[in-house]
């Protein structure tokens, strides 16, 4: 655990304790009574009251529309059914500058519903939400329908047979036990669109903001770090109760079912009913997470001979200081710099965590190696410059500072990827392997490796696809001759000019492209066939 808890010290409380620290000191003195001003402004009030409302929102809609599917996925047995998956999954690994980018291009000026009918969502609310649907859809067909393919369908089939309705065998059955599954689901999208940045940022404009882009408006613009570090403490403690629940439905959802073989509980389709069903999961798929992404590649093919791409290769100026198809190259070079460290973090972590005799201390830090997930990523990048300026970790000049900031994001990926599979292993191979002399790095090596190798392999595709697509702290640590491709997408984004436009969604089309790539790579590595995240 020592590696583990210096990095997130160093890293993760240094930096966020810095900047809360800088805002709430004048003169040395403690002023807690800011937090009372800050929180009672009217302006503040409204964002407090739209992050916390289009949180719930997005929940509802996003389990209003993906429980469905949560269904077909868990119960129904069809051709492409894997293709599909990867198809629903994609969203969520992206960055959510492609989504807020795919979604503009969809709905934005000069979108395709703008082109059609006339009809622009920019400006409304419904924009955010549905961004916000389109990125966590994957979150709840896939925890929930994990869960639901592995419960006995006998005995819903029972209540059937007992004179109940489908739906009242539904809800009396089969929605209880789901209920674990579902609520930690609803909190983890609760959490998601809570702390959403980059959709808002892109497509809230100046009328809509969440904490997250008030702390960034906060910090960058106005400079106004007292008020940035009220809401960040505000955020931080709204994520910690959220997560405190997380940790008490995920603790309910793992003792209080017996679940069997979900390969035995799929069928074909049978019915009007079943093939409905599958139908409408299918038109909302295409309509809602194909659509978008189609619509960002349709866009960045608008010029005649890849003009858009072509483009990426001439040094702008004006925007950047080397041409922006670079930025591929960085976000590459970053990523598997940021993946190294996520492992090595990540893997150490899960290693301690899986041990049957960890305490209680080693335990509490399961839940602390989330936060960063819920965090202001905006006061980690902005606390990296204010904590990371002297020496002996002077980092402001280095490069290893972007691949710092996206292994706090892709660290907690890797732990929860391979602590199941390690608590896993029997302890007896270990021991056996011990009593014949192997050293705890021969074992490691010889017991536990193969065992763990694909875990690792998925873990390592996750943290990848994470750090490709870090934004908020990654906005204020990149150096401008080394833009990652999420901020040279917000920043083409930010320019008027329709070959600024062009050069955004050729470069989230590349970016979904590779994140893409890394998800289908991880379909075909998957251990679990439960489907969970």
């Amino acid at each position: 655990m020592a590696l583990p808890v210096a990095f997130f010290a160093v890293f993760f409380a240094w930096p966020v304790a810095a900047i809360v620290s800088r805002g709430l000191k004048a003169d040395g003195v403690w002023q807690f009574g800011r937090i009372a001003d800050v929180v009672t402004q009217p302006d503040i009030r409204h964002v407090l009251w739209f992050t916390t409302w289009q949180a719930l929102a997005s929940t509802a809609l996003t389990l209003l529309l993906a429980l469905p599917a949560a269904h077909v996925f868990a119960r129904l047995d069809f051709p492409g059914k894997q293709l599909l998956r990867a198809v629903v999954t994609v969203p969520f690994v992206l960055p959510t500058v492609v989504v807020g980018t795919a979604f503009l291009a969809l709905v934005g000026h000069g979108g395709l519903l703008d082109d059609l009918w006339d009809v622009r969502l920019d400006t409304t609310v419904w924009a955010i939400l549905l961004a916000h649907v389109f990125f966590n859809y994957a979150v709840v067909v896939r925890t929930v329908g994990g869960l639901w393919a592995q419960l006995d369908p006998r005995q819903e089939q029972a209540a059937r047979m007992l004179g109940a309705s489908p739906l009242t065998a539904w809800r009396k059955v089969t929605l209880p036990a789901l209920a674990p599954a579902v609520a930690a689901a609803a909190l983890m999208v609760f959490l998601f669109t809570f702390t959403s940045f980059g959709v808002v940022q892109i497509l809230g404009g100046p009328t809509f903001s969440t904490l997250e882009v008030e702390i960034y408006r906060q910090t960058s613009e106005l400079f106004d770090l007292s008020t940035a570090a009220v809401l960040t403490l505000v955020q931080f403690v709204a994520v910690g109760a959220i997560l405190a629940v997380h940790a008490w439905t995920v603790r309910r959802r793992e003792s209080a079912l017996r679940l069997v073989d979900p390969k035995v509980t799929a069928r074909r389709p049978r019915g009007a009913g079943q093939w409905g069903l599958l139908a409408g999961v299918l038109l909302t798929v295409v309509l809602l997470l194909v659509l978008p992404l189609a619509v960002l590649v349709q866009r960045s093919l608008d010029a005649p001979g890849l003009g858009y791409y072509r483009a990426l290769t001439d040094a702008d100026g004006g925007t950047f200081l080397v041409a922006p198809l670079h930025a591929v190259w960085t976000s590459l070079e970053y990523a598997v710099a940021a993946t190294a460290i996520a492992l090595v973090i990540g893997g150490l972590a899960a290693a301690a965590l899986a041990r049957r005799d960890a305490g209680r201390l080693v335990r509490g830090f399961d839940a602390l190696l989330m936060l960063p997930l819920g965090v202001s990523a905006v006061t980690v990048g902005f606390g990296f410059l204010i904590a990371l300026d002297r020496p002996p970790l002077d980092l402001r000049q280095s490069w290893i500072l972007v691949p710092l900031a996206q292994a706090l994001v892709g660290a907690p990926f890797v732990v929860r990827t391979m602590l199941p599979v390690l608590r896993a292993v029997d302890g007896r191979l270990r021991e056996a392997a011990a009593v014949l002399g192997a050293s705890p790095w021969r074992v490691w090596r010889e017991v536990d490796l193969p065992l763990v190798r694909r875990a690792l392999l998925i873990a390592a595709g996750f943290a990848f696809a994470v750090s490709l697509g870090e934004f908020g702290a990654t906005v204020f640590i990149a150096r401008p001759d080394n833009p990652t491709l999420p901020v040279a997408v917000a920043r083409l984004l930010s320019r008027p000019g329709e070959l600024n436009y062009g050069q955004a969604m050729a470069l989230s089309t590349i970016l979904m492209v590779v994140c893409a790539a890394a998800l289908l790579l991880l379909e075909r590595l998957r251990t679990d066939r439960t489907g969970e995240f």
